[in-house]
Formats: C-alpha cells, structure tokens, sequence
C-alpha cells in the first residue's frame, strides 16, 4: 500500500479576517478560498483520497462545493473539533486503514506549488516526516513581555513552517495519540511527531504559498493567483 492521502483543514472561523463570512468561503476569481485549495490536490495524480474537515454547520455548503465543482476525490466531508489540533485527528481516523502516508494542509492555503506538493511526498517517502517551509527573510528577536529585546537568533538557521505536512500515516496517528493522553495541545502536525522523538525534515517551498488570514492578504492573494498560480498559469 502506497496511496497518499491528503486532511484539509478548514473548521476555523477566522476572526482576524474581521468578515462575516469565515474566510475559507471568501471569493477569489468568483470561487471560494477552500475550493481553489481543493481544486489543487484534486489536481495531482499522486493524491488518492481527500478529507475535509470544516465547521459542523458547513458540511453540507462543502459537499455542495463538491458536487459543484467536481471534486471527485473529496471521499468524507466531516464536522471539526474545538481546536485544529482536534480537527485533523478527526481527519486522520477517517483515513486509518486505507492508506500509507498523509498531508496535512490549511484550507486558506491554495497556492502550494504542485511541484513542492510532490517534493514533500517524495521526502516523507524516505524520511516518514516531511514539512515545506521557506527561510526566514527578517531578523528575528526574542521580546519579552515588557517590550524589552532578550536576543536575536541566527536568522540562518530560522525557517517558517508551512503546509502541507506530510507523515507516515501510521507515525503521526501515534503522535495524536500521545498528545491526547498527554492533554498535550501543539501549534502544529510537525510538532507533535517532533515530541516523541521522530525527526521532521523541511522541503524548500516558495513564498507565493501564503495562509490568507487578515485583510492584508486578500489583495496579495489575488495579485497570486492572476500572474502565478492560477489555473491558466499551471
């Protein structure tokens, strides 16, 4: 067995959008964010199965999604949890059994360069934890409550995470489950795993592969998908 399955996770409400509408429905190019991201690794042979976990009162908008938008490969729509951290183990138990390696990727993250996707597949395949992630352009300071600078990191050896993320499904359905015996609550996938003990090497992504998240972004995400990453573009 060597299928690869993808949890997209979209349950947020995003508050620091400041819209009404959560931000995974917003439109770009008459479409919403969730469904140019699923369109992505519907996209890319290599992907078998996709898992979207969104909020329990969205599931049937996301299956209509499905429907419309021909999404062939979008298996189980399910609801999410409290946390994200809750909702991707959702995601993962409805994979359990049915394939090797899985990614874990943000519904508002709809601009991973397929090219990346498969760099991140092709190292999780050899390495059983693999994430994309880009270096740190700024310097870097560790601030304390006060205000006050405590120290500055070689900006070297700092790399911002990103998703997918890509694990052993086997491995990462473990780390879950220490976490939850553990009442252990991470920022992310890779994390987890990091805690009992696997490495977790990074794939060099692109910075095109942004999380719309504030106001901000909305105007550079479209500047993306007109002259990089649009559907003609690919």
């Amino acid at each position: 067995m060597n299928q690869l399955g993808v949890v997209i996770v979209a349950a947020g409400k995003g508050s620091r959008m400041g819209t009404k509408e959560s931000k995974q429905y917003l439109h770009l190019n008459g479409k919403p964010i969730l469904v140019h991201t699923l369109a992505l690794f519907e996209r890319i042979a290599e992907v078998d199965t996709i898992v979207l976990v969104t909020g329990t009162e969205d599931v049937e908008r996301c299956r209509g999604y499905v429907e419309q938008y021909r999404l062939t490969k979008v298996r189980h729509i399910v609801a999410g949890g409290k946390e994200r951290q809750d909702s991707v183990y959702k995601g993962l138990q409805q994979l359990e059994g049915s394939v090797e390696w899985v990614m874990v990727h943000d519904g508002v993250r709809p601009f991973a360069a397929e090219e990346h996707v498969i760099a991140c597949w092709r190292k999780v395949m050899e390495t059983e934890a693999a994430v994309l992630a880009v270096p740190v352009k700024d310097t870097i300071k560790v601030v304390d409550p006060s205000g006050t600078i405590q120290s500055t990191p070689d900006r070297r050896s700092l790399w911002a995470i990103q998703t997918p993320q890509a694990f052993r499904l086997s491995l990462l359905l473990n780390a879950y489950q220490q976490a939850e015996k553990d009442a252990f609550l991470g920022t992310d996938d890779a994390m987890l795993v990091e805690r009992i003990g696997t490495p977790v090497q990074v794939v060099e992504a692109d910075y095109y592969n942004i999380k719309i998240t504030t106001p901000e972004d909305l105007p550079w995400a479209q500047w993306i998908l007109q002259n990089v990453r649009g559907e003609d573009k690919r």
